[in-house]
């Protein structure tokens, strides 16, 4: 099977977008910082071989004045360095992280049906944290070890080039051993970013579920579970921290046989008289240092920068699932009718949920969906809003089959209210409005229509809703959520269960309001099957074992003393 191509282009360009003059600011500290240290190699030298009375390029005055024309670009860089690198760092990394977040809201309603949120938590955190720490942090010195590398090595060779051979032979073994150790280093970052994902996903659930593992005093059980995921994650986090401590004890055991080495061929050569003074000597151990960093520190820097390369590929991968990108646009109005033909679906092969489900929604029309639970209902509704495209059969909406239709244009023609509801750690306003702009009197008319006009009046629309609701009923939380989508004002209205955390009253009050509501297509899933309002629908459809069994007006299915009606009279009962 062919690997998927993953593109990471577009995340590292958000690196630099915009802030290109950063960089350029952050690199020319960093030329000049490798120029003033070769410079300064370059003046020891000379000022030893003055002390021993050698030919220099300059006199002991002129050394002077270069010494302090050195010092004053060491101030220089420095300042440039920390005008520029803090600031690169901090806008590449918002970028990033706006970016990925960006992306993942192009994703499906459907994303996480298949996936674990726990992903991009740890692609927002600690996979952010050790991409910043491994390729961002790396960048300067990886170009100033190659360019002190390189001008360290060049000034060697005009020095002495049988000593320069000499070095480059006793370091070239080690370097490669350091080199291929570091390979490894991209997989143990994977395996610690995969750990961490798998510990968050616990973390995350045993908080969500706190009420029910206190309620079934499942604490032990729980802890082990979080135990056994913490050891994992903090295992990986061992490896990785060996095979680090590998590399640099390899690379620190290549600078130091190349360093002692080195000096020691070098007194050879001063000794013998081969055109090595004391002076080059000295400075090719200073030299030496520039050529020893490098190996000591640029295979961890690349294998590091290799392994962030693989977290960012990790999260491209992610987000490249579940994704609609693809379709066409259709009108913000539905024409004619929505249609299921022969619609078959399963959650698991060979387990049909749903059996060559046919039914045809008119707009402006009502439509009632009952039928027992795990009839197939909630399943049908989500479906029309494309949560799964792993169905057979159709769904049209004025013709269109849905696989073919751009999710964003989908949602500007259907909104749903379920009945999971999902509050933000914001005020009432800002979860009825979803953070954007509203005039006021269509604020108002959905507040009237959800019947939270008494929420509003004793707290008033700024009162903080807590995390996920919690300072809220969840009769407040499901008001909210209607007013939501009748806010939106999408031609079709899909509800499941809507009114099902409601006391009977505000149900009828809120589910008679949306059906007064002229041009309006109306789907709704529901449990209560009141008689005044079930007469109000043009359809109702009834589902068993995921089939519709039944059509028909209120009156027609009462008459055929069928399935409907043996559902509407025990709930009378």
């Amino acid at each position: 099977m062919k690997k998927k191509q993953l593109n990471r282009k577009p995340f590292l360009k958000r690196f630099y977008h915009k802030n290109k003059g950063r960089f350029c600011l952050a690199l020319a500290a960093t030329l000049l910082y490798v120029a003033v240290n070769l410079a300064i190699s370059l003046l020891m030298q000379q000022l030893i071989d003055v002390i021993s009375g050698n030919h220099t390029i300059a006199t002991l005055p002129q050394l002077a004045i270069l010494a302090g024309v050195s010092i004053v670009f060491s101030v220089l860089f420095s300042l440039m360095s920390y005008l520029s690198e803090p600031r690169f760092y901090a806008r590449a990394m918002r970028q990033y992280k706006d970016y990925v977040f960006g992306e993942l809201t192009k994703k499906g309603i459907s994303a996480f049906t298949g996936e674990q949120t726990s992903t991009y938590v740890s692609a927002l955190s600690n996979d952010a944290s050790a991409i910043e720490k491994n390729y961002l942090e790396t960048l300067f010195p990886l170009i100033q070890n190659i360019l002190l590398f390189v001008g360290a090595f060049s000034m060697m060779l005009w020095y002495s080039p049988l000593l320069t051979l000499a070095a480059f032979l006793l370091a070239f073994l080690p370097v490669i051993a350091s080199m291929l150790t570091g390979k490894k280093l991209a997989v143990a970052e994977k395996a610690v970013s995969d750990r961490n994902e798998s510990f968050m996903a616990t973390l995350k659930d045993s908080l969500n579920g706190f009420s029910v593992i206190k309620g079934f005093k499942a604490e032990q059980a729980i802890l082990r579970m979080f135990a056994e995921r913490n050891r994992s994650a903090e295992s990986a986090k061992e490896h990785r921290r060996k095979l680090s401590k590998l590399i640099n004890g390899i690379a620190y055991f290549a600078g130091l046989t190349a360093q002692l080495g080195v000096f020691l061929i070098g007194a050879f050569l001063a000794v013998r008289g081969m055109g090595v003074t004391a002076g080059i000597v000295i400075v090719f151990v200073q030299l030496m240092n520039y050529v020893i960093r490098p190996i000591a520190e640029v295979p961890g820097i690349l294998a590091n920068r290799k392994s962030a390369l693989a977290l960012i590929d990790k999260v491209s991968e992610a987000l490249s699932n579940n994704r609609r990108d693809d379709g066409r646009d259709i009108p913000s109005k539905l024409s004619d009718a929505i249609e299921l033909k022969n619609v078959t679906f399963s959650y698991e092969p060979g387990k049909e949920v749903l059996h060559g489900i046919s039914a045809r929604f008119e707009t402006g029309k009502s439509y009632a969906i009952v039928g027992g639970s795990g009839s197939g209902k909630s399943t049908m509704l989500n479906l029309l809003m494309a949560s799964r495209s792993d169905y057979g059969g159709d769904i049209l909406y004025d013709g269109t089959e849905l696989h073919d239709i751009r999710a964003e244009s989908l949602y500007d023609l259907v909104s749903i209210v379920q009945q999971n509801v999902f509050i933000f750690n914001s005020s009432v306003r800002d979860n009825i409005t979803m953070f954007r702009e509203f005039d006021k009197a269509e604020v108002d008319a959905a507040i009237r229509l959800s019947g939270l006009s008494a929420l509003i009046a004793a707290r008033g629309e700024d009162y903080l809703c807590g995390e996920n609701g919690s300072g809220l009923s969840g009769g407040e939380k499901q008001r909210i959520s209607i007013a939501r989508s009748l806010l939106r004002k999408t031609p079709v209205l899909l509800m499941d269960e809507a009114t099902a955390a409601l006391d009977a009253e505000t149900a009828y009050y809120i589910t008679s309001s949306i059906l007064n509501l002229d041009g309006l297509t109306r789907i709704v899933v529901t449990h209560s099957l009141d008689e005044t309002l079930l007469k109000r629908y043009d359809r109702i459809f009834t589902l068993k074992n995921g089939n519709i069994i039944e059509s028909g007006t209120f009156d027609e299915l009462m008459a055929k003393k069928e399935y409907f009606y043996s559902l509407f009279t025990v709930s009378q009962a």
